[in-house]
């Protein structure tokens, strides 16, 4: 069972990775791969604690962590959208 799941979260992993790199025109598409990248690693990392019986402190440490960096890339994303009107990579000049 322990062995499925593993094999589960590494094709989560991989396909939050294949999204990433495919959808790079857009800041919302690439947010949201990189927090389904997120929830495979909390996935994988629950299993090994459980596997290990360990504690799950560090996993709650984790999603405090993870949570934090979602709401960080939100609120970036909202003030990017009221300064250039999208989230288009394109649209705006890194340089400038």
């Amino acid at each position: 069972m322990v062995v499925f799941c593993l094999g589960f979260s590494i094709i989560m992993y991989f396909s939050g990775l294949i999204s990433f790199c495919i959808k790079r025109k857009h800041l919302l598409l690439m947010l949201l791969s990189l927090e389904f990248i997120i929830l495979s690693l909390y996935f994988n990392l629950y299993l090994f604690l459980m596997s290990m019986n360990f504690e799950f402190y560090f996993g709650m440490i984790f999603l405090t962590f993870s949570v934090c960096e979602g709401a960080l890339g939100l609120s970036i994303l909202v003030s990017l959208i009221r300064t250039h009107g999208n989230d288009y990579f394109q649209s705006f000049n890194i340089l400038w």
